[in-house]
């Protein structure tokens, strides 16, 4: 029996099927306008420590006394592990000022800037990312 021999095209196209779901695997944050930020003030529901990216539930006061929950993506865990974050540094019934920049859409979204808790204390998405000014809504 022959060997088989592969062109170079065949093992190009053989490398970008393998690797292709690598990249799909990291999604664009073009969802989320970067010259805006917001600062909402609520109550934490869940903070998810998951990978890729780790998520803030936040209910928010919202008109005529409902509650509006938005969903804040932050970075991967073991990038905010790096920064000294640990899985417990958002807990359920925090009451935190966080600053987001807002999805495009207007829905109740965003990414996540900083977190800002009651007693002062700061947490940022960025070692090189000094605390936002703004009034909390």
């Amino acid at each position: 029996m022959r060997p088989v021999k592969f062109g170079i095209p065949v093992l190009v196209g053989i490398a970008a099927t393998v690797f292709s779901d690598i990249g799909a695997a990291h999604h664009s944050f073009a969802m989320f306008d970067d010259t805006k930020e917001i600062v909402l003030t609520g109550v934490v529901k869940e903070f998810q420590w998951t990978n890729p990216h780790t998520f803030v539930q936040l209910e928010v006061p919202g008109p005529n006394g409902t509650v509006i929950e938005w969903s804040i993506e932050g970075s991967s865990p073991n990038g905010l592990a790096r920064l000294g974050w640990k899985r417990t540094s958002i807990k359920a019934g925090d009451q935190l000022a966080i600053t987001i920049n807002p999805l495009r859409t207007g829905e109740h979204g965003g990414n996540f800037v900083q977190a800002r808790f009651a007693d002062g204390r700061i947490l940022t998405r960025r070692a090189s990312e000094a605390p936002a000014e703004g009034t909390p809504k």
